[in-house]
């Protein structure tokens, strides 16, 4: 297989690769690991860090990267310039939404994780969701341009991630956004993906 994915034995950051290398028909490695492993893996990642793609024995890291390139390969990254700026914005913006969850998520002082609680769940939370349930609803259902773009497979693959971090459904206001996932998961190559993944988080 030219493509070997490595990365914990979860969805989150990896899986917006596994969703477009199935996207494109491309049979790939998918290599997880227990996080107790970790600390023996990580002096030999780039940069400390996963995941990291393997593409025909080159290693390479930085997932958003990655996923763009695939993205290109499976025309999803943007008839123009300017249409791939906004994917990129829209990317950019799950993202912050990412981080401000996992820093409440993965925050080991218990008393610092309690003072971030209300504001995620009461302002940071309701203001992304809401922002992106007008982006979609004003792109016929898509976050750019009224058709399916990489945008689109990244919200919906971290979204179980999302979720889990939060401790519950983000997309349970959200209707507009529940059509998104369920048009995303119902794309043949990405429901056989989903179909034999490992059950993880």
């Amino acid at each position: 297989m030219p493509y070997k994915v490595t990365y914990f034995n979860v969805t989150a950051l990896a899986e917006p690769i596994r969703f477009l290398l199935s996207y494109l028909n491309e049979d790939f490695e998918d290599n997880r690991f227990e996080r107790e492993l970790w600390p023996t893996l990580k002096p030999n990642m780039p940069f400390g860090k996963v995941p990291i793609v393997e593409i025909d024995g080159k290693v390479l890291n930085q997932s958003t990267a990655i996923t763009r390139y695939l993205a290109k390969k499976a025309g999803l990254a943007g008839k123009d310039d300017w249409e791939s700026l906004l994917i990129d914005i829209s990317v950019d913006n799950i993202h912050d939404l990412r981080q401000a969850l996992a820093s409440y998520s993965y925050d080991p002082d218990e008393e610092s994780k309690q003072k971030k609680y209300d504001p995620l769940i009461k302002e940071t939370i309701p203001f992304y969701m809401k922002k992106f349930e007008s982006i979609v609803t004003e792109n016929n259902g898509y976050f750019v341009n009224g058709k399916l773009s990489w945008a689109d497979l990244f919200f919906v693959s971290i979204m179980d991630y999302l979720n889990y971090m939060a401790g519950f459904d983000l997309l349970k206001e959200y209707p507009k956004l529940q059509a998104l996932k369920a048009s995303v998961v119902a794309i043949p190559q990405i429901k056989a993906w989903i179909a034999k993944r490992p059950n993880t988080i």
